[in-house]
């Protein structure tokens, strides 16, 4: 900085110091003449310097910095400088940003930046085929102006973004694409879109090979059943051995025949054209039924109660809702000992949803095994679910129906103190009384 100013004042200290001497010899006017002349000069050498680092300043890509002398001359050696490395690091960023481009155009995902309001920003090619955009065109443009299937637009607009949305018939009849959003940044979100057609395909086909081998089970096992029952009633048998083979052989058909049953639910729950037929469903009179069946069930094995802390009624499939309640109290029933409680409750709770749940004092379930519960034929005690009479599908089937109805269900078991399974209904599925 010394040094600056030092080479600053370097010249009009040195026109102050020969006009001093001009005025010493020839008076003051010649020497005020030189020194306001030499500033003069000076200024205007400025001002052409000042123009030329103007019309520099207008196209810095296209033309090069003024040259000079002096102070100017170190002026403009660094911003030559600065512009080779600004230029240099452009160019890195640029090779950066294409690297990026390119690493998301082989992506097997299209990819979308949003911003705040939805605003397309960026996308990649696999996008563009997916929601029909053009990424230099519909730059700017609100994704829902362009994709606007109404459950798109609704998944978008209702920020719970924890599971991703199926969506189907984007661009073309045939293509389902799984769409995840995922909020990051400053109020930016990335839309990612996956093809999965052929899934849906695979899918497709292994729920109607379920479907159609459980429909011609179905004959044959009631053909079976039907006749080791006519023979279980034959009032001769020859002996001790051939009736318990036929016990043994009723109950093996029957299981069957359940589990055939059991197959045919799910097929028709995971069918998209299945659509949910709804009604007034009465819970409060439902459970009361229910009830009566665990009693039923247990034979006077377990204490059954019912507690009823409110009649709300649901909009919902009676028949549905009746499997799925009616599922988790025979579980209850099977899986609680002789002299166990069993607790079936409806009630409102705090954030305005419908809960239904059934407590028991059963043997309960180890944490690392309650997020399968779900899964089809998925088993906690294979031979205790053989002993129970389970088929392995009936957790399933539940969680399907509650999903069709919009509801959740939660799981809450510790060893040996017992489970409570609980399914809550939105509130807008309400019907007060």
């Amino acid at each position: 900085m010394f040094e600056f100013w030092q080479r600053a004042l370097f010249f009009p200290l040195m026109m102050m110091l020969v006009s001093l001497l001009l005025w010493g010899i020839f008076g003051a006017l010649p020497a005020a003449i030189f020194f306001g002349v030499a500033i003069l000069l000076r200024m205007i050498g400025n001002l052409r310097r000042l123009a030329a680092l103007e019309y520099w300043s207008l196209a810095p890509d296209s033309r090069n910095v003024p040259e000079d002398s002096g102070l100017w001359e170190d002026v403009f050696t660094r911003l030559n400088k600065m512009m080779r490395n600004q230029h240099t690091e452009r160019e890195k960023h640029a090779a950066a940003l294409q690297q990026i481009e390119q690493a998301t155009s082989a992506l097997p995902e299209g990819v979308a930046i949003l911003d705040e309001a939805d605003h397309i920003e960026w996308c990649n090619p696999l996008a563009e085929t997916h929601f029909g955009l053009d990424s230099i065109r519909d730059v700017g443009q609100q994704i829902t102006y362009l994709a606007r299937q109404p459950e798109f637009v609704q998944y978008l607009t209702s920020a719970n973004y924890e599971a991703p949305l199926t969506l189907r018939g984007t661009r073309q009849d045939d293509l389902v694409l799984s769409v995840k959003v995922v909020p990051y940044g400053i109020n930016k979100k990335l839309l990612i879109s996956r093809d999965i057609t052929h899934l849906e395909r695979i899918e497709t086909m292994r729920r109607d090979f379920v479907a159609n081998v459980s429909h011609e089970l179905r004959t044959p096992l009631t053909v079976v059943n039907g006749f080791v029952e006519t023979l279980q009633d034959m009032e001769k048998l020859d002996n001790e051995m051939s009736r318990r083979a036929l016990a043994l052989m009723g109950e093996q058909t029957k299981r069957m025949e359940g589990l055939v049953d059991d197959l045919l639910t799910l097929s028709r729950l995971e069918n998209s054209q299945n659509t949910l037929v709804e009604e007034v469903v009465d819970v409060p009179v439902l459970l009361q039924s229910l009830q009566q069946d665990g009693q039923a069930l247990s034979a006077g094995k377990h204490t059954l109660r019912l507690e009823l802390d409110c009649n709300t009624k649901v909009q919902g499939n009676t028949a549905e809702l009746r499997s799925a309640f009616g599922n988790l109290v025979s579980n209850a029933v099977r899986y609680t000992p002789h002299g166990g409680e069993i607790v079936i409750r409806w009630r409102e709770q705090g954030d305005g949803k419908m809960v239904f749940s059934v407590k028991d004092s059963g043997i309960g379930i180890a944490p690392e095994h309650i997020p399968r519960l779900t899964e089809r034929f998925y088993r906690v005690d294979r031979s205790r679910s053989r002993e129970t009479g389970g088929t392995g599908l009936g957790l399933a089937i539940v969680k399907h129906i509650v999903s069709r109805h919009q509801g959740s269900l939660e799981i809450a078991s510790e060893e040996g103190k017992g489970s409570t399974f609980s399914i809550a209904f939105p509130a807008k599925r309400h019907i007060t009384i």
